[in-house]
């Protein structure tokens, strides 16, 4: 049996689906959601996140999950839906366990350090790549990640977040990547930029720990994709990847490859199979003379976070 949610956060959750209801209406709104009296003195006109979560303190916790699921059907909120009716959602199940990312140098050696746990341990070329070490069930936030950097990379006096963005930028291989890396960042200087989903790139989604050449020489099946361009881990337990497609997606050299796309085609079908969502940009499309590029990813990543319902 799935355990309740925290009755704290699905209070907060529903005050926070509500909030785009006018001030005026909302008294209304959470008569007919069958919400418990509002107390003597609360009014809707001073906070009306404070007005829901009040009216909400006196019910049952199986009463606050009932009026979860109808805010979360009626509003379309994917957070709410999360606490309440986590089976509902799309989205990859279980716990993310190994987030490696960022890597600019030779691949990492890795061993299973214990194989029943699933736990890993980077034993050659660590300083090539970064690590996310903390428990991870969900989204994966900007504050996050900087705090996360904070500890682990410490520099008495210097700014975190000024060293963190060059060091992820510095993972990538292309011009068209770095456009569109440099775009997203506009979205970290937002007022909420710390809720902001982080933009993590070069992801290993694959290891093998030997070489393509290696590989060949003993007939083994070599793995596409062992690293994904970008991954944004959302805490509605979406998982969007991002892919910035060169020529070397399409073609061997300047000759069209048939070959070449149907493996991308294919490993993009694994991945939505597997409940990834996967966004494609033309490297065309990121030219870094184009004045419109980083426009061009704004408005993408403005629709993705509506759809989400993420408040930038």
């Amino acid at each position: 049996m799935p355990a309740s949610p925290n009755p704290v956060k699905l209070r907060e959750a529903i005050a926070e689906a509500l909030y785009c209801i006018s001030a005026y209406e909302l008294d209304q709104v959470c008569d007919g959601l069958g919400m418990a009296p509002a107390p003597a003195g609360t009014d809707p006109m001073n906070s009306k996140r404070a007005y829901v979560r009040k009216r909400l303190l006196g019910m049952s916790a199986s009463e606050v999950v009932d009026i979860g699921k109808e805010v979360a059907a009626q509003y379309e909120d994917l957070t709410l839906l999360a606490l309440v009716s986590p089976d509902e959602m799309r989205g990859v199940k279980g716990e993310v366990k190994n987030l490696i990312f960022a890597s600019v140098g030779p691949k990492p050696r890795i061993v299973l350090r214990d194989a029943i746990n699933n736990k890993i341990e980077v034993v050659a070329n660590e300083d090539s790549c970064l690590v996310y070490d903390r428990p991870l069930t969900a989204g994966l936030s900007w504050g996050e990640l900087v705090s996360w950097w904070t500890e682990t990379s410490p520099d008495p006096g210097s700014d975190p977040e000024a060293r963190l963005r060059p060091r992820l930028r510095l993972s990538l291989d292309s011009p068209a990547e770095k456009v569109l890396f440099d775009a997203y960042g506009s979205f970290y200087t937002t007022d909420g930029r710390d809720q902001v989903p982080a933009l993590l790139p070069q992801v290993y989604l694959h290891y093998d720990p030997y070489t393509n050449r290696e590989l060949a020489g003993r007939n083994g099946q070599v793995l596409s994709r062992q690293r994904m361009d970008f991954l944004l881990l959302l805490a509605d337990h979406s998982r969007v990847v991002i892919e910035v497609d060169g020529k070397q997606h399409y073609a061997d050299g300047d000759r069209a490859s048939p070959h070449r796309y149907a493996e991308m085609v294919a490993e993009d079908r694994k991945l939505r199979l597997a409940g990834y969502e996967v966004y494609r940009f033309g490297g065309a499309e990121l030219g870094p003379e184009d004045p419109g590029a980083a426009e061009r990813v704004r408005a993408f990543f403005e629709q993705l976070f509506e759809q989400h319902r993420i408040r930038g």
